[in-house]
């Protein structure tokens, strides 16, 4: 009798040891599984971040490099104070490299010529340059009475080596007097020997300003231009 009890208690000890092992085997599986979950979760993470980081910095170094645009546009405005040239014999009206006749003449450092120095700022301007006040600083003495066409020389040379040529060009000139009309061929024609461009890529109009304000007093004269670049 008391070998059957014996018996009966190791079989339920033994049975109730063996649960307990796989209670305890099964415990320890779920928490591996977790820990790899976690684990796996976390390298995700990291990862992500990683590639965060990195497309950041690939964003940055692209902003730092220029981009390379296959046409430029540039806009150019001057205006000149215009003066009797019976009180100042001296001062003269030249538009485009050509001496238009006229009782008043432009004040300026260099020769006056609104529209030379509109086509600067233009293609200064799209090449995301300074200005023509900027490169050729009026308190130089070296640009006093000089005339504009090394201004212009100068603008190309900065074009080509920047890549560019010249697509084409619009200038509108703002005066009530003189009239414009007269001379805009030839000063499209000398625009055109300047620039180094065909003729039929130049533009030249004249506005007057309905005698309002200076312009339309003739005690100033105006321009605009407007120009596109190529790359070569």
């Amino acid at each position: 009798m008391t070998m059957m009890m014996m018996t009966s208690t190791t079989t339920i000890s033994s049975s109730s040891s063996s649960s307990s092992i796989h209670h305890f085997s099964g415990r320890s599986c779920t928490t591996r599984s977790n820990i790899e979950l976690r684990r796996s979760t976390n390298i995700t993470k990291t990862n992500k971040m990683r590639n965060k980081i990195a497309n950041k910095k690939s964003i940055k170094a692209a902003a730092a490099e220029p981009p390379v645009l296959p046409y430029r546009v540039g806009h150019g405005f001057d205006l000149h104070r215009l003066e009797s040239t019976a009180e100042f014999p001296e001062l003269k009206l030249i538009l485009g490299g050509i001496e238009v006749p006229h009782d008043r003449g432009c004040v300026a450092h260099s020769d006056g010529d609104v529209l030379l120095h509109c086509v600067v700022d233009a293609i200064t301007g799209a090449l995301g340059l300074p200005d023509i006040g900027q490169l050729f600083p009026d308190n130089d003495p070296k640009w006093k009475g000089q005339t504009s066409d090394v201004f212009i020389y100068e603008a190309i040379r900065l074009m080509k080596e920047a890549g560019y040529e010249l697509g084409n060009i619009d200038c509108t000139l703002i005066a009530q007097r003189p009239k414009i009309s007269p001379h805009k061929e030839k000063i499209k024609k000398n625009l055109a020997k300047l620039l180094d461009v065909h003729e039929s890529v130049v533009n030249v109009k004249a506005k007057t300003h309905e005698k309002v304000d200076s312009l339309g007093e003739n005690r100033s004269i105006a321009c605009h231009t407007v120009v596109m670049l190529i790359k070569a």
